[in-house]
């Protein structure tokens, strides 16, 4: 359901690299002038996003993110409106989701960077076994050995650096909904509580459960128990609404539900799509699968102004396709017009890609 993230590791280990190399070609060009090829160099650097205030939000902006990539060819060919809008997305920090290819290294190489700007990293593992039920995002390691494998080369990459991890998501609600199968359901647990064992080792790092959203299991009553064996108590939270759109109201709602049944555990919300809600009227059976008029919604933030939300977050990375359903590319892949349109349908109060009350938070911090 929620997209295969491979592919990213010499993204994730040279990124650090790439920036210093960028910052570095500026100078060199200011003391000896410029060539045709070093100004374009300049003007992609211009255009690579600036950290957003730790007060606000703690997570790092990637600067050679696909949204940052395509802002820079947008203002190559001269389409400076299409760049402002995917400006939107640039801007703000988004989930790094691993893939299953040297997990190491690619945690290694994101911490790494967000550290050398003293930011948070966040990270999505998305390598459990029988993952998303066979559909689009169909995958995940062969058998738990393999999970464990790979969950220990991602816990040492991330060593001793601030880190948010976001556990498997769908693997609890599909738990609960019947879609994994029950011969499976004791393996997960295992493998989930194990996981939060492991990361919660370190000495920086937070871990939230997926726990769906409001319109896929209904009843919060359903996921607590499932929380449980997963690991909760020694989690920080769950988290709801990943790659959904589902208002932000109506998680919160939900959300102080399950955590009333939970000991009181915080929530974070994946805000990225949500800022139209879902799609009206007639059920889809793939209404969360790169549904037209779409928004980008709150941006990524702890100043939630609510207790029991740990964050506003961009789990979801905006712009990235579902699967292959309504003219989409594979899950996971940038899709342009796609991300085009969630910038576009923006409402009036994130306009410019700020929230007012965290523009004003910026202000006085």
């Amino acid at each position: 359901m929620y997209g295969s993230y491979t592919g990213r590791r010499r993204r994730a280990v040279r990124v650090g690299a790439a920036v210093g190399a960028l910052l570095s070609l500026v100078t060199l060009s200011g003391c000896f002038g410029s060539s045709s090829s070093d100004r374009e160099e300049e003007s992609i650097a211009a255009a690579k996003p600036a950290q957003r205030p730790r007060n606000v939000v703690p997570y790092w902006v990637n600067p050679d993110g696909s949204a940052a990539r395509q802002v820079a060819a947008y203002r190559r060919k001269g389409e400076d409106a299409e760049a402002k809008l995917i400006e939107r997305i640039a801007a703000q920090p988004v989930a790094e989701w691993l893939g299953v290819d040297d997990p190491e290294g690619q945690a290694r190489g994101f911490t790494e960077a967000a550290a050398q700007e003293e930011r948070d990293s966040l990270l999505v593992f998305y390598n459990i076994p029988h993952r998303d039920c066979g559909q689009y995002s169909k995958g995940g390691a062969a058998d738990g050995n393999t999970y464990r494998a790979w969950l220990d080369k991602a816990v040492r990459g991330i060593g001793d650096r601030a880190v948010t991890v976001i556990l498997e998501p769908d693997a609890l609600p599909h738990a609960v909904d019947g879609c994994t199968p029950k011969k499976f359901l004791e393996e997960r647990y295992d493998l989930l509580t194990g996981a939060v064992d492991k990361l919660k080792g370190l000495p920086h790092t937070k871990v939230y459960l997926d726990a769906g959203n409001p319109h896929w299991i209904k009843d919060p009553r359903r996921m607590a128990e499932p929380l449980r064996r997963a690991g909760l108590k020694k989690a920080d939270g769950f988290a709801l609404n990943i790659a959904n759109y589902q208002t932000t109201e109506d998680n919160k709602a939900y959300g102080k539900k399950l955590s009333a049944l939970v000991g009181g555990k915080p929530f974070v919300i994946d805000t990225s799509r949500n800022g139209n809600g879902p799609v009206p009227g007639k059920e889809d059976p793939e209404a969360w699968c790169n549904p037209k008029g779409r928004a980008l919604g709150e941006t990524p933030t702890v100043r939630t102004g609510d207790g029991a939300v740990a964050a506003y977050l961009w789990i979801k990375r905006p712009g990235e396709s579902d699967g292959t359903c309504k003219g989409g590319p594979k899950a996971g892949q940038w899709w342009p017009r796609y991300a085009l349109d969630l910038a576009r349908n923006v409402k009036g109060r994130n306009v410019k890609g700020r929230n007012a009350k965290a523009r004003n938070v910026e202000r006085r911090g």
